[in-house]
């Protein structure tokens, strides 16, 4: 089977799909972090069970590894529910999505991952889906073509999306609530290495805890992925346990600073300030010369160096601050200091 037909087939649960067994909570109150959309989550999935009614369509935006598809396997636990699986860019035409909706039963959860990349016409067919759980499929061509009207079960669609603006306005109108997702404080990324390290046995101190959360970028993935890089480091050279000291060792050794900025960060940084001279430079200049696609510049690593001060967008490009030549080891030109003049 090929992976546009794995993700076409769908029907999984949410104990199957998990990246990371037992890491990805299953309950809404084990979630942490989020506590404004917990609250709504709280009170729509609770009136939806209630009423014994499926819950409003949900849009999760924000960038990767934030929580989306962990609050769609979540929510799909809480509702007691099927969750099933697929991407905006792994439905291609309107008989793949009408496929996967013909299979759903009632109450069921469809989890769209990237919905902001549906096509046009897949998207077409996604309203009436969601307003009136019916789609039209046209059969046969020509003058002998004919409409029918295909009756579904009433489900909740989950999208979750990282480019928010590219989802147009009739289909974000459909959903019931629309949220972004915030990053996480350290507090909420320390207590999610925590929960982590009891969870694969871990010996970490509150400490070592803190350092791997202070490098996480506001981002649960990472703070897993980096526990498990430091938690290799340690049984290696150290004696298996995680403190402030094997942590910053453990994640210095693997190219994650103390402004939690990795090899591509600094090499964005160093293009921008060595090359460029801090600036303004293109989008797509930056990203040619650190061998990335501008999209992924642009929505992964950007948000965090903007977030923490180190670049701006302007109307002429991108441009270093003077933060961004600190952290560098470099002295920023007299230019950097005033770049009032980029947004006139």
């Amino acid at each position: 089977m090929s992976q546009r037909e794995e993700l076409l087939a769908g029907a999984l649960l949410p104990e199957d799909t998990a990246a990371e067994p037992g890491l990805r909570p299953g309950r809404l109150d084990e979630f942490v972090g989020q506590p404004e959309l917990k609250e709504h989550l709280h009170i729509i999935l609770g009136a939806a069970r209630a009423r014994s009614q499926p819950s409003d369509h949900l849009l999760f935006a924000g960038p990767p590894g934030l929580g989306k598809t962990t609050l769609a396997h979540i929510i799909a636990r809480e509702m007691d529910a099927g969750l099933h699986v697929s991407s905006g860019p792994a439905l291609e035409r309107a008989g793949d999505l009408a496929a996967i909706l013909s299979k759903l039963e009632d109450g069921d959860v469809l989890f769209i991952d990237e919905i902001h990349r549906l096509p046009r016409i897949v998207e077409e067919v996604m309203y009436p889906a969601m307003e009136d759980f019916n789609v039209d499929i046209v059969l046969g061509k020509g003058p002998a073509a004919q409409s029918v009207r295909l009756d579904l079960a009433k489900f909740t669609l989950v999208g979750a999306t990282t480019r928010t603006g590219l989802i147009t306005g009739p289909l974000r109108d459909r959903f019931g609530l629309v949220s972004r997702l915030d990053y996480y404080s350290p507090a909420d990324l320390e207590a999610i290495v925590a929960r982590a390290a009891g969870i694969l046995d871990i010996r970490v101190d509150q400490a070592g805890a803190a350092e791997i959360a202070h490098r996480s970028r506001g981002t649960p993935r990472i703070a897993n992925r980096l526990l498990r890089r430091v938690r290799d480091y340690a049984e290696i050279r150290a004696d298996g346990a995680i403190d402030h000291e094997t942590a910053a060792a453990g994640l210095n050794l693997f190219g994650v600073d103390e402004a939690g900025l990795d090899k591509l960060d600094r090499a964005i940084l160093s293009a921008l300030c060595e090359r460029f001279g801090g600036g303004p430079v293109g989008l797509s200049t930056l990203a040619i010369s650190v061998s990335e696609p501008p999209e992924t510049v642009e929505d992964v690593y950007e948000p965090f160096l903007i977030q923490q001060g180190l670049l701006m967008r302007t109307p002429r490009g991108r441009v270093a601050t003077p933060t961004a030549w600190q952290h560098l080891g470099l002295a920023p030109p007299p230019s950097a200091a005033d770049q009032s003049n980029l947004f006139d």
